[in-house]
């Protein structure tokens, strides 16, 4: 299937599993889609930021995707992260994971870029490159270093209709994304927009217009509840459930070090059985592990006392 404008919920940005000597595990793999399924992902994101991307090898990218893909066989849909800002290269790559079974590719402006005249002419030469894939344009300054104001957005947006998802990541971001949707109501072209950056705005990008998030926390099934929430109306029993996840959300979001942390509670929930980092990459104390345990624990604690996990 392939992703459109219409995509909402929650798209799992997947980890990717290696066996504690550093090799790919496609078992692992697989053992991780069905916990992400199992608890209600509405998509899922491979090779993004947080799947080590930049780590792999082509053929292991490759092999990632098509393992993946048919694990899934069509359940929900599958958006890919570009590893290369090489218009030939990511034309290539693209379609080698389509045809592997993609549902879109998801690509950032290339670092280095800094007018909105570089920024419009590497978006359209990607757009023309892959003018029969679905794409989705992240915006994560923390990382590429390339601005995209909410007008270049809009703009974007606008012209390019390859674009179907635009992936939030801006810092401070919620004025941004209340401009972007005013933008769409007024006439201009309706996208879907996923929030990121651990989703530690996540109740408050709903209310702003969000239509989902796109984020690796390793509780994904608080996600998908709250979302499910929150379109009942819930409005307040989905911040209550979201409020009590947000300490391990806080802890997993410590730079250089969450991708570690995410990665130990993953294997301690049996999402996979090695929480290996390839090098180089962080790697957790005894310390750092009975501080995540003593969150997880706490986290259970005040499930149980306020019976939200019911909800």
């Amino acid at each position: 299937m392939k992703l459109t404008t219409a995509a909402r919920g929650v798209y799992v940005i997947a980890a990717t599993p290696f066996n504690p000597d550093g090799s790919l595990d496609l078992r692992g793999a697989q053992s991780m889609l069905d916990f992400y399924l199992e608890r209600g992902a509405h998509g899922l994101t491979l090779l993004g930021m947080m799947g080590e991307q930049q780590k792999l090898s082509p053929e292991e990218s490759l092999r990632f995707v098509e393992t993946c893909a048919r694990h899934v066989d069509g359940r929900i849909p599958i958006i890919v992260g570009a590893a290369t800002p090489w218009i030939d290269n990511l034309k290539a790559f693209a379609q080698s994971v389509m045809d592997a079974g993609a549902s879109a590719l998801m690509f950032a402006p290339m670092t280095g870029l800094r007018s909105d005249d570089q920024i419009t002419g590497f978006v359209e030469r990607v757009c023309n490159a892959l003018h029969d894939v679905p794409l989705v344009l992240q915006d994560y300054p923390q990382t590429t270093d390339v601005i995209l104001s909410p007008a270049l957005i809009n703009r974007l947006i606008d012209r390019f209709t390859g674009i179907v998802m635009f992936k939030h990541e801006d810092q401070p971001g919620l004025a941004k994304l209340t401009t972007i949707r005013k933008h769409q109501a007024a006439g201009g072209r309706r996208v879907s927009i996923l929030v990121g950056n651990g989703a530690i705005h996540y109740v408050q990008e709903l209310a702003r217009g969000a239509d989902g998030a796109m984020t690796g926390f390793s509780y994904p099934e608080m996600m998908v509840d709250v979302f499910r929430l929150w379109e009942a109306g819930k409005h307040d029993e989905a911040e209550d459930l979201y409020d009590i996840y947000l300490p391990l959300m806080r802890h997993e979001l410590q730079p250089g070090q969450g991708l570690a942390i995410r990665k130990y509670i993953l294997a301690k929930r049996g999402a996979f059985q090695s929480d290996h980092v390839r090098m180089p990459g962080p790697s957790l104390t005894a310390d750092d592990s009975a501080e995540i345990d003593h969150l997880i624990r706490r986290l259970e604690y005040r499930l149980t006392t306020t019976n939200l996990r019911k909800l």
